[in-house]
């Protein structure tokens, strides 16, 4: 398994940006599908983005598409959601998961998941 670990999250006020980062702590990331999910208090868990590994293919919600973008780095074997405009909205823990299933939304097709990464926008 690929054991994700997240990285980067923190507290920023609305408008302003942070980037996430995710790497594998078991196998390589190469060959899966890796999104990023969050899930706000009270709320259920959440599709944010998600990207192909080896094709560069990119997916988003509607509601951080245009704020939010995923990126890989195929030598660092790292995978990050750089969030820009952020708003209280966007509060949440945000988790990285890996798949295979490419153009899922779906977090049961991911069955490796990360820990999560707090994310806190303050108004």
């Amino acid at each position: 398994q690929v054991h994700p670990v997240e990285s980067g999250g923190g507290l920023v006020q609305a408008g302003g940006s942070l980037r996430l980062s995710c790497t594998p702590s078991g196998r390589t990331f190469s060959h899966y599908v890796v999104g990023w999910f969050r899930q706000a208090p009270g709320k259920e868990r959440e599709f944010v983005a998600a990207g192909g590994w080896s094709d560069g293919l990119t997916y988003y919600s509607d509601s951080v598409k245009g704020r939010f973008t995923i990126s890989r780095d195929n030598d660092e074997d790292t995978v990050y959601l750089q969030m820009n405009n952020l708003k209280p909205d966007d509060t949440a823990v945000y988790y990285c998961a890996a798949g295979g299933v490419l153009g899922s939304r779906e977090g049961r097709d991911y069955g490796d998941w990360g820990q999560g990464t707090q994310v806190t926008v303050s108004s």
